[in-house]
């Protein structure tokens, strides 16, 4: 299990870090790049915490293998000490000089048939005797190997924690140098953020919209006894498409959250805010745009303010909202079902960055999507 989540964090890191080199270095990007970084050191942490819980594992394990190796030489002596008794033992019986002596210096009859017997006990129990000392040398060499493996593995990871803490270092080096660069570039990130917020309006109002008059359309059907049949599938939706919630899938096959839903401080500008209605997903450059569940497409606009297109998707109560897509293919009224494509990823000129934003809303009611979304 912790493997698995090392591994996972390792490829999220190695997708940052490629998302990093592909961005545009210029004042424009600084915050896209300090965001991408920050969610890059998020997950190097997770990575450093993952590798040392690994540790801790392996150091339980290795004195666990300590003390099965303890117990198991504990019982080759015990083994070897009581065939050497029974050896003697023979000796002294002079079992070892002859068993045809043995049995014809009996008494009578009675007496060499008992004899017969316990020279059978006798071989029986040697044998026996013989294959748990072989046995037991045998899991023995397997453990020694395992405690062998067992301390390289932990090697490998204390070195691997080591690494990590060290691009961990310089990554906080880094994301205090971009700091310094956005808190000196204060009057042109003020004016960028008037023309998103603007921009943000738009998109909202856009949204809001749409739900509106998909909400009428219904509230109008469930009124129409002829119409009862469609308010009931709509209900059947909702209730599969909650019944998903934490598992449903992304919009992107890969990505980096840029962006969280609700409202967060500026990084660098004091006293200012930010409100996001879903979350914002960096991904590939030309990414495709997936539906995350089945449902009817309820709007398909452009936003100028944005220089892109934005589509909704109705799952009964429940709305998904896809922007920032250069190019749709889907169009208003049409039935799409689950990992169906949208559309493309638009990707920004100025910044050679490709950043797809994700809504959830409830009716009027806006969600955090990531509530919503398989873990990653």
């Amino acid at each position: 299990m912790l493997e698995e989540k090392r591994q996972k964090l390792i490829q999220d890191i190695q997708r940052a870090e490629r998302l990093l080199t592909e961005t545009t270095k210029s004042k424009e990007t600084t915050l896209l790049r300090y965001r991408t970084l920050q969610e890059q050191i998020k997950k190097r942490r997770q990575l450093i915490q993952t590798l040392e819980a690994e540790v801790r594992l392996s150091d339980e394990s290795l004195i666990q293998i300590q003390h099965i190796i303890e117990s198991l030489q504990s019982d080759v002596d015990k083994l070897y000490r009581e065939y050497g008794q029974m050896i003697r033992l023979a000796y002294r019986q002079k079992l070892s000089f002859g068993r045809i002596f043995f049995l014809f210096s009996a008494r009578n009859l009675n007496d060499a048939f008992r004899r017969w017997q316990y020279l059978k006990q006798y071989d029986r129990y040697r044998e026996k005797q013989a294959h748990l000392i072989q046995e037991t040398q045998l899991s023995l060499q397997d453990q020694f190997l395992q405690l062998k493996t067992q301390k390289a593995e932990k090697q490998s990871l204390l070195e691997n924690a080591q690494r990590q803490a060290g691009m961990l270092e310089t990554e906080l080096d880094q994301k205090n140098k971009l700091l310094q660069s956005l808190k000196s570039d204060e009057s042109r990130l003020m004016s960028d953020l008037k023309k998103k917020r603007k921009a943000h309006e738009e998109l909202n109002a856009a949204i809001e919209k749409v739900i509106r008059e998909e909400m009428a359309k219904a509230r109008k059907a469930e009124r129409a006894e002829e119409n009862s049949a469609a308010a009931t599938a709509a209900a059947a939706t909702s209730t599969n498409f909650e019944s998903l919630k934490g598992r449903l899938s992304w919009p992107v096959q890969n990505g980096t959250i840029t962006g969280y839903f609700g409202r967060q401080e500026h990084p660098s500008i004091s006293g200012v805010y930010l409100t996001n209605n879903g979350i914002d997903i960096r991904t590939e450059l030309n990414a495709s745009v997936k539906c995350i569940f089945q449902g009817e497409v309820v709007g398909v606009q452009f936003i100028p303010g944005y220089s892109s297109y934005m589509a909704i998707i109705r799952h009964g109560s429940y709305y998904t909202v896809y922007s920032n897509l250069e190019e749709v293919m889907v169009k208003r009224g049409q039935m799409v079902k689950a990992q169906d494509t949208i559309g493309k990823v638009r990707t920004d000129p100025k910044t050679n960055a490709a950043e797809v934003h994700f809504e959830v809303w409830k009716e009027k009611n806006r969600m955090d999507p990531l509530e919503w979304l398989t873990a990653r």
